[in-house]
C-alpha cells in the first residue's frame, strides 16, 4: 500500500481522534494502514498497540508491541504492554520479566504523570506475581521435605533476595580492593582457632576497662576526627563527637603504652589473634557508643582484613547490621565481619555500649599475598 507522507499524517491524526473518542477499533484500522507501509516509527507502533488494547485485540497488541521494541528496546510503555500481553496469555514468568525490565528502565528517570502511574501499576503487578511464585515455591519445598526451619542459612538468604526481602551487598572498600575474596557478611567464630581464648578473656578485659569508664572515660576521643589536610567525603553526624569514641590500644600500628600498661589482660588476649602487623595496622580499641547514638551506613577502607567485635557491655536495644543481616551483640560472643560491606550500628538504650574492636588478616590470603600487601601499604599509595 502506497501512502504519501500527507496521507499517513492524516491517518495518524484521524486515528488519534478516534482513540480519544473511544472508537478503538476505528483507530486500530487507521494506524494499521500506516504500519502496513513499513514506514512506521516507534510512536506509530505504540499507537497501534494502544488501539488494539482498547479494541480487546490482545494478539494485535502484542504484535505491535514486538515491533515497537525492535525499534526502541528500552521503551518503558512497550515493556509494560508486553508484560500485560504475557499475563493475558498465562505466561506469568514472561510477564514478571517484562514488568521488571520496565521498572529497571524507569529507574532514576523523570516520568510524566501518566507514565509514572503505569510504572507504579507495573510495580504492583510484579509484587503480586512474586508473591504468587513464592507461595508456589513454598508448596514445592514442603512437598520435598524442605520447610523453612530446615533450610541452610545461605539457601534461605538466596530465597530472601529472590523475593526482594533482602538486597545483594558486596565489598565496597573506599581505598584498596583485593580481588577474589569471598563476599561474606559475617564469619563464624567457630572457624577461627584463636577465637575461644579471646572470648574466654571477656571478664578480665571488662574488668580492665571498667575503672577507666568509672573515672570518666579518660583517654577516649571521637572515633572520627576531621583532618584539615584531608577532604571530608561524608556527612557523618558523629564526626568529632564523643557519642562514638574510642580508647586505642593500638592505632594504625602504633601501640599505646599507657593503655597497654592499664590493660595487660586485654593486650595478652590480642596477641593470639592474627592481626595484620604491617605499615598502618593493626588497630585495636575500646569503642564506646553513647545512648541514642547511631552510626550511619558506611564501608571500610580495604578488604584484606576482617573486623572483630568482642562485646563487653551491651545494654538492651543495641544492634548491628552488616549487609542485609541485623544481629544483636552478645557479651563475650565475637562478631567477625567484612567491614567493606555496608554496615551500621545503633544504641537505643539509656546506657553506654562498650566493645573491644580489632582487625585480623583475611584467612584466605597466603603468606606471599600478606607480604605483598605489607609492601603496598608501606608506600605512598595508601598514604594519600
Amino acid at each position: 500500500m502506497q501512502l504519501t507522507n500527507q496521507d499517513a499524517e492524516k491517518l495518524i491524526r484521524a486515528g488519534v481522534d478516534a482513540l480519544q473518542q473511544g472508537r478503538a477499533a476505528d483507530a486500530r484500522d487507521r494506524f494499521a494502514q500506516v504500519t502496513a507501509t513499513g514506514r512506521a516509527n516507534a510512536q506509530g507502533w505504540l499507537l497501534l498497540a494502544a488501539a488494539c488494547h482498547g479494541a480487546g485485540d490482545i494478539t494485535g497488541q502484542e504484535a505491535a508491541v514486538d515491533q515497537l521494541l525492535k525499534l526502541e528496546p528500552r521503551a518503558i510503555r512497550g515493556h509494560i504492554m508486553k508484560a500485560d500481553c504475557r499475563a493475558a496469555a498465562g505466561d506469568d514468568i514472561g510477564a514478571l520479566t517484562f514488568y521488571t525490565s520496565a521498572l529497571l528502565a524507569a529507574k532514576d528517570e523523570r516520568l510524566p504523570g501518566d507514565l509514572a502511574a503505569e510504572v507504579q501499576r507495573a510495580d504492583n503487578a510484579a509484587v503480586t506475581l512474586k508473591a504468587r511464585f513464592e507461595v508456589e515455591r513454598e508448596a514445592l519445598f514442603a512437598a520435598r521435605g524442605l520447610p523453612a526451619a530446615t533450610r541452610s542459612p545461605r539457601f534461605q538468604q538466596s530465597l530472601d533476595i529472590l523475593a526482594g526481602r533482602k538486597r545483594v551487598f558486596v565489598q565496597e572498600p573506599t581505598g584498596y580492593y583485593f580481588p577474589g575474596l569471598p563476599q561474606i557478611q559475617y564469619f563464624d567464630p567457630a572457624d577461627f582457632a584463636w577465637a575461644p581464648a579471646i572470648e574466654a578473656a571477656t571478664d578480665a578485659i571488662r574488668a580492665e576497662i571498667a575503672p577507666i569508664l568509672a573515672a570518666g572515660a579518660g583517654g577516649f576521643r571521637p572515633y572520627i576526627q576531621a583532618d584539615p589536610n584531608r577532604p571530608r567525603l561524608d556527612d557523618n553526624q558523629l564526626a568529632d563527637s564523643k557519642d562514638w569514641s574510642a580508647l586505642f590500644v593500638v592505632e594504625n600500628g602504633r601501640e599505646s603504652p599507657d593503655v597497654i600498661a592499664r590493660c595487660p589482660a586485654t593486650w595478652a588476649a590480642l596477641q593470639g589473634a592474627p592481626m595484620p602487623r604491617i605499615a598502618n595496622s593493626p588497630t585495636a580499641m575500646f569503642s564506646l557508643l553513647r545512648p541514642g547514638a547511631r552510626i550511619t551506613p558506611h564501608t571500610g577502607t580495604h578488604n584484606t582484613r576482617l573486623v572483630c567485635h568482642l562485646p563487653l557491655i551491651v545494654p538492651p536495644n543495641c544492634r548491628f547490621r552488616v549487609g542485609n543481616e541485623v544481629r544483636d551483640w552478645e557479651e563475650g560472643k565475637l562478631l567477625i565481619f567484612d567491614d567493606t560491606i555496608e554496615h551500621e550500628a545503633w544504641n537505643d538504650s539509656n546506657e553506654d555500649r562498650i566493645l573491644l574492636i580489632f582487625d585480623i588478616w583475611r584467612p584466605e590470603l597466603s603468606d606471599q599475598e600478606q607480604r605483598e600487601i605489607d609492601a603496598l601499604f608501606s608506600g605512598p599509595t595508601m598514604s594519600a
